[in-house]
């Protein structure tokens, strides 16, 4: 080995331990299961006033609006919050598959896969193995996936091309992440692109209490096309450079040295990482079902807003989610799904910083034409809320409240009249997970019962319910409350929310009927 190589090797060895990282990303821990059970929809607040005091007299240009009205029909059902765990374990790896596809013919595919990419696609057992159980075990998943990616792959693929990469490698975000831009492994690896904190850094990815910036789509795809460049440098060869990524540059050379200097990374697998070894395989696995989802009859699953069909403007102050939703009438679904990256839901302005807001463009267009009345609003509600604690509120005031089974920070912050920005703020929470018996300090507006074990929903419903007729809406897989609001005129995902009692959009499942009043 050459000196300056020697070198270079050196250097990104010390990147093994900030990358180092457990390649099943999807799986949270068992606490944080347990926490997003409990506070799903921890985002979703429910609106405490009427609709006529919280909207705003906006402009609309109708003729702008039509134009985007179609797409706007094929928007996504909650896609950050799959909790899907996308490599396979080598228990679900076997070799009595019963899936119809030849051997001679799966040779003559990645034949041909391998003539256009400098990818190194081999036929071999193992590889067969593999294809055949994520065929056997992935079909809806990678349906759902396949859906995903029409908003991301266009992304990613700008990206590649402007680094002179290759194009297949949009489909590691699928092994790193299953395309969640807010995923975090195990050991924090974090991002559709999975960067851990050090790591992240060193590409220019930064992490503030407001932002990760590792959950930007945008800017991750970026830094992982710097990664991935240098370590083809070193390596010459792509196989152990996506093990590199995946394990650090110090395993791989590890792993040659053991294997007695080969550099095929199938002579080489046994001696790397448990989840590197199955890594790779997970990759080409992916690439070639993908590239023949057809001929295995896997459809293209619920397809998401396309890339060109949103745009960003630079905020000129500090916004929340919550304003924004209350402006444009919207929900934190669409605008986490968009900007991922702003973890409190708080978009901050700070000096020397350029935040943006990614909306679709039908809605960007509604937030330019009316920007001046939006940040007036913003103003006006935050002089109302933000208030410094100590000269507002006596120390008697202040209550301890302990996380109860079913609890999520929408529904506590309307028990006690404050928001989900404050409460967050207050116990210095980065998200809206919650495990039952947390403690939250709250400072309340208003004081409120103690919850009562048992409720009928039904009674809670027709409190806040307006009387008069009303439609039955039973809802489809893949509607959302947005995409319900935009089939009745004038109704809001607010009011949906209030006449059906909705606290989780996790409580929106196929068949269940909603109330929608007219008028």
């Amino acid at each position: 080995m050459t000196k300056p190589l020697l070198i270079v090797f050196l250097f990104f060895s010390t990147l093994a331990i900030a990358q180092e990282k457990d390649t099943q990303t999807a799986i949270d821990s068992k606490e944080s299961l347990q926490a997003k059970a409990v506070d799903f929809g921890g985002s979703v607040v429910a609106k405490k006033k009427s609709e006529s005091k919280d909207t705003l007299n906006l402009v609309s240009h109708k003729e702008a609006t039509l134009i985007d009205s179609l797409w706007l029909n094929s928007l996504y059902q909650s896609p950050l919050y799959d909790s899907f765990q996308y490599v396979l374990p080598e228990s679900k790896i076997t070799d009595e598959v019963d899936i119809n596809l030849p051997t001679e013919v799966l040779k003559e595919r990645l034949t041909h896969l391998n003539s256009q990419t400098p990818f190194n696609v081999e036929y071999n057992p193992s590889l067969e193995r593999i294809i055949k159980s994520y065929l056997k075990n992935r079909q809806e998943s990678l349906a759902n996936l396949m859906g995903k990616a029409q908003y991301y792959f266009p992304m990613f693929e700008e990206h590649l091309d402007k680094y002179d990469l290759p194009l297949e490698i949009k489909y590691l975000a699928i092994v790193e992440s299953a395309l969640r831009p807010r995923a975090r492994s195990r050991v924090g690896a974090s991002g559709l692109w999975q960067f851990m904190y050090y790591t992240g850094k060193q590409f220019g990815l930064n992490v503030s209490s407001y932002v990760d910036e590792r959950h930007d789509p945008l800017r991750a795809t970026e830094a992982a096309c710097k990664y991935l460049s240098d370590l083809y440098g070193i390596f010459g060869d792509w196989d152990l450079a996506l093990a590199a990524y995946n394990s650090g540059p110090g395993n791989v050379s590890k792993a040659i040295r053991r294997s007695g200097g080969s550099k095929n990374y199938w002579n080489i697998r046994h001696y790397l990482p448990r989840e590197t070894a199955g890594y790779l395989p997970a990759f080409y696995a992916t690439y070639y079902i993908l590239e023949y989802a057809k001929e295995h009859n896997i459809p293209i699953g619920k397809t998401y807003i396309s890339t060109f069909e949103t745009d960003t403007i630079h905020i000129k102050r500090q916004l929340t989610f919550e304003q924004i939703n209350k402006v444009l009438n919207t929900d934190d679904e669409l605008l986490e799904f968009l900007n991922p990256q702003y973890k409190l839901n708080i978009i901050p302005h700070v000096k020397g910083k350029n935040y943006t807001l990614r909306l679709p463009k039908d809605l960007l267009g509604k937030f330019v034409s009316n920007e001046a009345q939006i940040y007036a609003f913003a103003k006006a509600d935050d002089a109302k809320r933000e208030k410094p604690l100590p000269k507002y509120f006596e120390p008697n005031q202040r209550i301890r409240y302990r996380v109860r089974n079913g609890d999520y920070l929408g529904k506590i912050a309307q028990r006690y009249g404050v928001t989900v920005s404050q409460l967050k703020r207050w116990n210095g929470l980065r998200s809206s997970r919650l495990r039952i018996g947390q403690r939250l300090t709250i400072y309340p507006k208003r004081y409120a019962a103690a919850p009562k074990k048992k409720s009928s929903s039904k009674n809670v419903a027709s409190n806040s319910a307006p009387k008069g007729k009303y439609t039955t809406y039973v809802v489809k897989k893949g509607d959302s409350l947005w995409l319900i609001s935009k089939k009745f005129p004038k109704v809001s995902v607010s009011q949906i929310k209030k006449w059906n009692n909705i606290w989780s959009v996790k409580s929106l499942k196929p068949g269940t009927k909603l109330k929608i009043y007219k008028g």
